[in-house]
């Protein structure tokens, strides 16, 4: 009868965890790391939708003021369309009088060429419009992720510096 008893108490003394209480936790560890993994990737996508947007952006400013710059020391716009644009540049200093020529295709997504050679990429409008001999307004529309929707629009004015030489 004492062996009975001593079996009894070694039973009841035994501590640990069910096999239910370790599925439980093991599923609520498990639907934690899942949130965190999702929202540390949402926050990894974010950053890098961000930064190849800054890109861009940051593209689309040099290719405009790259374009102003040489617009702008112009005498005359020789020829012009909505999609292209002749401008004369008189000799300044040591350099050579000249002509500076900027085409787009006219798809979106084409680039925009300076003499034939890209100027900047993912296009989805531009327009250069010379209304009066002395001034080119410029709409630059870039679309970054080609939902058809333009990410980054410029528009400028520039006014010929050297109208008339």
């Amino acid at each position: 009868m004492k062996k009975k008893y001593l079996k009894k108490i070694y039973i009841k003394k035994q501590k640990g965890f069910s096999l239910i209480e370790m599925m439980v936790v093991v599923c609520i560890l498990g639907l934690i790391i899942l949130g965190l993994v999702t929202f540390f990737t949402g926050g990894a996508r974010s950053w890098i939708s961000g930064q190849s947007q800054l890109e861009a952006q940051r593209n689309a400013r040099q290719a405009m003021d790259i374009m102003v710059r040489e617009i702008r020391e112009g005498k005359s716009v020789s020829s012009g369309t909505p999609t292209s644009i002749t401008v004369d540049i008189p000799a300044l200093g040591s350099d050579p009088a000249g002509s500076v020529t900027y085409t787009w295709a006219g798809t979106p997504g084409s680039p925009i060429n300076r003499e034939g050679n890209p100027l900047i990429d993912n296009v989805k409008t531009v327009s250069f419009l010379s209304t009066d001999p002395s001034k080119v307004h410029i709409i630059l529309e870039v679309d970054v992720d080609a939902d058809g929707n333009p990410d980054i629009t410029l528009d400028t004015d520039v006014n010929l510096r050297n109208y008339g030489l």
